[in-house]
């Protein structure tokens, strides 16, 4: 459909009033919202991930077509509610304790909500016992930490302990992902998974809920 193309290009290029506008248009034409959400944003994002991973594209273009799929999705949002459209799942996501950095944890819940799922964003500094009670409180399928300094990665296997000692360990996937994390470390921790960039690391988010 004419709708569903002109939404799914206008994200791809990073043009914010073009995707409300498209979005809005779509909507008054009578397309169905999940099939702007599963035919034209998600994707639309999945294009530009593969073209980020090709070397085509870099953080700057990826950051702009998340955000005109973001601001596409506050006008779908709405429309979604009472329709038969579920999300592929809920991922909790946050910077790790004594770290301020967002970039990339941002960059990682944008392609996240990209490709389909229903993120909780617990932001920055974030205690293990606040992801413990965020995991408790919303059921998620799986935890994504971030940290961008060695001194601050060390909070992830105190996170890993903490969600042990509540009985969740088995109830949830944790993945990490930031600058000096390492697949290595990932294993050493016993996460579930690493990836290096926000792209992969939302296909690893589907490959363990079992959506890829």
């Amino acid at each position: 459909m004419a709708d569903l193309e002109t939404l799914k290009k206008a994200v791809e290029a990073g043009k914010r009033k073009d995707a409300e506008a498209a979005a809005t248009a779509a909507l008054a034409a009578g397309v169905a919202p999940g099939d702007l959400v599963s035919k034209a944003l998600i994707p639309a994002m999945a294009s530009v991930g593969e073209k980020f991973q090709k070397g085509e594209a870099f953080v700057p273009e990826m950051l702009v077509s998340a955000k005109a799929m973001k601001a596409a999705m506050e006008i779908i949002r709405p429309k979604l509610v009472g329709t038969s459209y579920q999300p592929l799942g809920k991922i909790i996501i946050g910077t790790v304790r004594g770290d301020l950095h967002d970039i990339g944890k941002n960059l990682v819940k944008m392609m996240m909500e990209g490709a389909g799922f229903e993120v909780v964003d617990l932001g920055v500094n974030v205690e293990p016992e606040k992801f413990v009670e965020a995991v408790k409180q919303h059921s998620p399928q799986v935890l994504a930490m971030s940290a961008l300094l060695t001194t601050t990665m060390l909070s992830m296997p105190e996170t890993i302990k903490a969600l042990k000692g509540a009985g969740l360990r088995e109830k949830v996937k944790v993945i990490i992902g930031g600058a000096p994390i390492t697949d290595s470390f990932s294993k050493e921790i016993g996460a579930d998974g690493y990836k290096p960039d926000a792209f992969s690391a939302a296909t690893l988010a589907k490959e363990l809920v079992g959506k890829k």
